[in-house]
């Protein structure tokens, strides 16, 4: 139980302020926000700071039991205690971690899934090199993000989340690229979403064991992969493929007008035997997930700014 510097002065009275002290009654609420301490108790050497928590939990418990104090915890678990899918549904760093999963791994699954055609939008005959490339930096970016992020966590106690804010601001990037056109943009999705698709699923198991507890880690886990397919049944499903049938459309009419056989008769077009050919496919696609990468890191960082001092506890290196 953690106290907070303040309560000393009321704690040790003087000898004449003692009697009415116990006259009052006060209420000390102990939140789930353990971890924010005055930046005076941060800059007391470990001894001394532990002597007088010590110290001060002792004069505590004795105004409790004498009745000058009444002391009353906030029901549920704090952060780094173990809590139930339930307990955890209810906290706002759980959340944002699932929608930011939800718009960052929801883009990677939906380039995932669509390669083979944006390649074959492309020009590209050997659509399955790609669909390999992915897969192996899929596999790549899980040892990567998992080596990296217990780093910044070991040595300099960063929030687990900033590896996934970084790896989101890199997904961003190669996105974009794709979206601008340029040359070789297949390459850079192939390799860079793959990494960051995979570095997602090393970072998050992690940083909810730690927040959340591995009481119920199966039931939070579980949970948590539901954001991919929800992101990817929204990108995928509706905004992609919306996107690639009016653009094959389009096609399709100016070949028709172009070419004289239109005839002044209506053209009737069924989209599933169109075919889309250039960047233009998947463009404006991959430019709306870039952007969703970029929410989906401002989600992240919030989680690293509310969560800074726990991990500062955890691995016992305040944060400056």
């Amino acid at each position: 139980m953690r106290m907070w510097p303040v309560l000393e002065e009321s704690l040790l009275p003087e000898p004449e302020k003692q009697e009415s002290s116990r006259m009052g009654s006060f209420i000390l609420s102990l939140s789930e926000v353990e971890d924010e301490r005055s930046s005076e108790e941060d800059t007391l050497p470990s001894s001394e700071r532990q002597k007088r928590i010590a110290h001060l939990q002792a004069k505590l418990y004795q105004a409790a039991a004498e009745g000058a104090v009444r002391v009353k915890r906030r029901k549920g678990p704090r952060r780094g205690e173990d809590f139930t899918l339930l307990q955890a549904l209810v906290k706002a760093d759980f959340w944002l971690i699932f929608l930011s999963l939800v718009l960052a791994s929801g883009s990677g699954l939906t380039v995932i899934d669509n390669l083979g055609q944006m390649s074959q939008s492309l020009g590209y005959s050997n659509t399955h090199i790609f669909v390999s490339m992915i897969s192996i930096w899929n596999f790549l970016g899980r040892v990567a993000g998992g080596y990296f992020s217990e780093n910044i966590v070991k040595y300099y106690a960063y929030p687990r989340p900033v590896a996934m804010a970084a790896v989101q601001v890199v997904m961003a990037f190669a996105l974009f690229f794709y979206a601008m056109g340029w040359p070789g943009s297949i390459y850079v999705v192939s390799v860079l979403i793959g990494l960051g698709y995979g570095a997602h699923w090393a970072i998050v198991p992690a940083a909810v064991s730690e927040l959340f507890g591995l009481k119920s880690f199966g039931a939070l886990y579980n949970f948590l992969t539901l954001a991919s397919p929800a992101g990817s049944l929204i990108f995928s499903g509706v905004i992609a493929s919306g996107i690639y049938d009016y653009q094959a459309k389009q096609q399709h009419e100016h070949w028709i007008q172009s070419s004289g056989l239109g005839l002044g008769v209506p053209l009737v077009v069924k989209d599933d035997f169109l075919t889309c050919y250039g960047s233009i496919c998947y463009s404006l696609t991959m430019g709306i997930m870039s952007g969703l990468c970029i929410i989906a890191f401002i989600l992240s960082m919030i989680v690293v700014h509310r969560t800074k001092r726990v991990y500062a506890q955890l691995y016992g290196k305040p944060l400056a």
